[in-house]
């Protein structure tokens, strides 16, 4: 994929590149830049622009093409406006300048995740209005904040008020557990008895033991894929407060990433038993609790599912679904009774989602531009369903 350096660089990358300079890094994101940006957008596209604060200072940006019949629900574009935090030192270029280099890979946190499907949604809805298309179904683009941690102060919040219900979506595009340990304290030098490390050390070999459990099922297994397996990782240890001082409390935390078909109450059950196996003064807590889990139908039966893989097969785009084993916002709007698939048309691209110099080549930026191009025609054009009644 070699980049055409000495063309003029085709617009929609600049205004990728001009996102991405906009830092809504966690955990005090520039959201002012980021609504104001596109605020501009949609008085370009002659969209409709709603802005509804869910939190101070975290407002969901609402863009709007109108569909011909508002009486059918409508399609949800949504997208995160925040990236997580970076290490400079590790990184081949400035990650807040979009820097381009001469292969034409674009260096910037958000490039993958996910600017670029925001700017994508975007150039898409541009292409379609300047042919002139006009469809049944009102399209709605979502960019919503904090969705890096958890999501809690925007879309959690968004799904349940009015402003939300009167978008009436009919479908859309698009976890941890901390453990205290309590002992005896005393002086470093002494080997002093029920400490709060060595309980801990024995819940998390408890948690890690089951990890490798998880681990070795889903290598042992070619046909079964990450989302299938519940994933955990160690990604927190705090406790003490001197070298030489044995401390009271410990505490660890997990990111624990459950497979939709593990029974919630037996695994909260299984937390409960290593933690009373590890002593007394042993606790968990979730951080967030998810027990809900729905399931978007990937059925062909599904006209939803059908317009959407019809137009990847006339593409050509072969599709694999997988559960995405990572949490996003699309649980909650799941969980409102509004099915949601998450797409990213980044092939042929390793993922760098959360690493160090993320990045895309613009032209696996512009082909996903083509591909919303023809997916939205498709999903805004689905018949009358019983559903919108």
């Amino acid at each position: 994929m070699a980049s055409k350096g000495r063309e003029a660089e085709h617009p929609s990358v600049t205004l990728f590149r001009q996102y991405l300079r906009i830092r809504t890094v966690q955990p005090q994101p520039d959201y002012g830049a980021a609504v104001a940006f596109l605020e501009e957008r949609a008085h370009q596209l002659g969209l409709g622009c709603q802005k509804v604060e869910v939190a101070p200072g975290r407002v969901v940006t609402v863009l709007t093409w109108p569909g011909t019949n508002p009486r059918l629900s409508s399609i949800l574009l949504n997208s995160h406006t925040d990236v997580v935090p970076v290490f400079k030192e590790h990184w081949s270029h400035d990650p807040f300048e979009a820097v381009k280099d001469a292969e034409g890979y674009i260096y910037a946190r958000g490039a993958q995740d996910m600017k670029c499907v925001s700017i994508q949604y975007l150039e898409a809805v541009r292409r379609l209005k300047a042919e002139g298309h006009h469809f049944p179904r009102t399209i709605h683009m979502t960019f919503v904040p904090d969705e890096e941690i958890g999501g809690h102060q925007g879309m959690e919040l968004f799904v349940q008020r009015p402003e939300f219900q009167a978008l009436r979506a009919g479908f859309a595009l698009d976890e941890g557990v901390r453990v205290t340990s309590t002992g005896k304290p005393g002086h470093g030098s002494r080997f002093i008895e029920d400490t709060a490390a060595e309980k801990l050390h024995k819940v998390l070999s408890s948690i890690l033991a089951f990890r490798e459990k998880e681990k070795q099922r889903l290598q042992s297994n070619p046909h079964m894929t990450e989302g299938a397996v519940t994933s955990v990782n160690l990604t927190k240890l705090e406790g003490g407060v001197a070298y030489n001082v044995v401390p009271a409390s410990m505490t660890a935390s997990f990111d624990f990433r459950v497979a939709p078909d593990v029974d919630l109450k037996a695994f909260e059950e299984q937390l409960h038993s290593w933690c009373r196996a590890a002593g007394e003064g042993v606790t968990f807590e979730f951080a967030q609790k998810w027990t809900e889990p729905r399931m978007t139908s990937t059925d062909d039966s599904d006209p939803w599912w059908a317009a959407f893989n019809g137009v990847c097969k006339d593409m050509n785009l072969p599709l694999e679904p997988k559960i995405f084993p990572a949490a996003t916002d699309s649980r909650y709007i799941r969980a409102v009774g509004v099915p949601a698939l998450g797409f990213s048309p980044m092939n042929r691209t390793p993922v760098l989602l959360h690493e160090h110099d993320e990045r895309l080549h613009e032209a696996v930026f512009l082909r996903g531009i083509d591909i919303y191009t023809r997916l939205l025609p498709a999903l805004a054009s689905v018949p009358a369903l019983p559903s919108d009644q």
